[in-house]
């Protein structure tokens, strides 16, 4: 039994862009053990794949704010504990930046290092933490650049293997039964203004749903998403504001929806994962890179990006000939 630890810690898009390639992994190899350290906050992503035996959850993003406080030390030593506990034979740091490329170095001796080389990297530092590199071109998706990673790491061609996230879906089901009407989700929340769509094209979108008696459910991950959520459901009696989620409530959500229209976000990746089809807005992104991504040959989600994320009308209407 080969033993396997995956470093991918963050963020929500890229914890599930690593989902196919530990299912290319099993496929090829029966007999593994995959273990996986991610960020406390996204635990949850990894438990969703049936391959993967352990989650080790770090706090890094936690952790540095408070450095030097007592339950930061011992929760770094927690951690370095359970890395220990297990002889890897093999570690691969699919995050390519000098934190992950760290963490490297809490594993127990012994274990073959393996990551992105010095011109494969976003912080090229990293690459020099690792024994083994591999050289895969930055001009391509992530997903490809994981699953051509991992690949190389464990020593089997791509070839004739599709694009599968490894996910179970039937253990998806919408866990709230406010709504037994038919419904879309609309992942209004993102990381930065200029990634965002407008309250008018919001607002156009509920109507437009309204008038074929689809709901339309905005979730919210902080205070500031919160509000213009709220601020959404008091126009229409088809928006309807979703309580606090985690991350699997959102899945289910998100599982038993007609679409899915959203802006770059973790979310629209999740939405991808589960093979669902809508609308991927990106007003500030290069979707070549990082666009939602579904399983099969035939994309479900329609990326959109730059101007034409502004043709309000248009995007509407293409979400209508999915429903």
């Amino acid at each position: 039994m080969q033993k396997i630890l995956i470093i991918k810690t963050s963020s929500l898009g890229d914890v599930v862009h690593m989902l196919p390639a530990v299912y290319d992994a099993a496929q090829q190899h029966k007999n593994i053990d995959i273990d996986w350290l991610v960020e406390e906050n996204f635990q949850e992503v990894p438990r969703w794949s049936a391959y993967i035996n352990r989650v080790i959850p770090v706090a890094l993003r936690r952790w540095r704010k408070i450095p030097f406080a007592k339950q930061t030390r011992q929760e770094i030593r927690a951690c370095k504990q359970q890395l220990q506990a297990k002889n890897y034979d093999l570690v691969v740091d699919t995050q390519g930046l000098l934190k992950s490329a760290i963490l490297t170095r809490w594993v127990k001796s012994g274990a073959s290092i393996w990551g992105y080389d010095k011109h494969s990297i976003r912080e090229p530092l990293a690459s020099y933490f690792y024994q083994h590199k591999a050289n895969v071109s930055r001009n391509q998706h992530a997903i490809h650049r994981n699953r051509q990673l991992f690949a190389q790491a464990l020593s089997y061609s791509l070839d004739d293997m599709p694009l599968n996230y490894g996910i179970d879906l039937t253990q998806f089901h919408n866990p709230h039964d406010f709504i037994d009407k038919h419904y879309i989700v609309a992942l209004h929340g993102t990381s930065k203004a200029n990634k965002e769509w407008s309250m008018e094209a919001w607002l156009k979108l509920i109507q437009a749903m309204a008038a074929l008696d689809i709901y339309v459910l905005f979730p919210w991950g902080n205070d500031r998403e919160k509000q213009r959520a709220e601020q959404l459901s008091q126009s229409s009696k088809y928006a309807i504001t979703l309580p606090k989620s985690t991350l699997s409530e959102l899945a289910n959500i998100i599982a038993d929806a007609k679409a899915v229209i959203g802006m770059d976000t973790g979310l629209m990746h999740i939405t991808a994962a589960l093979n669902k089809q809508g609308i991927g807005l990106y007003p500030a992104t290069q979707t070549v890179l990082t666009g939602v991504l579904t399983a099969g040959e035939t994309n479900l989600i329609k990326n959109i990006e730059a101007e034409a994320t502004k043709n309000i009308d248009n995007i509407i209407n293409q979400l209508l000939v999915m429903l």
